[in-house]
């Protein structure tokens, strides 16, 4: 099933990937993955607070705004480290049908 948001999120993916090679001078996204994935976990890490920050203020255009910032973060993030969003989806799919307390108290200390 394709939604308005997964194709949204694989233009944008694309878009990422494409601008992996590009001159840092001329695009935010090629500046950002040149400065490696620490800078990306800052970015993604800044994003994630302010979407936060806008869920307690409760301003759905705000949360709204802030979503689509961090996602592009995480995105970039991925990019940087080496993770493809089909890596992402197989940890999901491996949790579908478990209970979240479940799956969360399977993991290590």
């Amino acid at each position: 099933m394709s939604s308005r948001f997964t194709d949204t999120l694989e233009r944008l993916q694309a878009t990422i990937l494409a601008r992996k090679g590009a001159d840092p001078e001329s695009s935010y996204t090629a500046k950002l993955l040149g400065e490696g994935p620490e800078r990306s976990a800052k970015k993604f890490g800044e994003e994630a607070v302010e979407t936060v920050i806008a869920a307690i203020q409760g301003d759905p255009d705000a949360i709204a705004a802030e979503s689509a910032d961090m996602l592009y973060h995480w995105l970039v993030l991925l990019t940087a480290s080496g993770v493809t969003l089909d890596q992402v989806a197989a940890k999901l799919a491996a949790r579908e049908g478990t209970s979240g307390l479940v799956e969360k108290a399977s993991r290590a200390p």
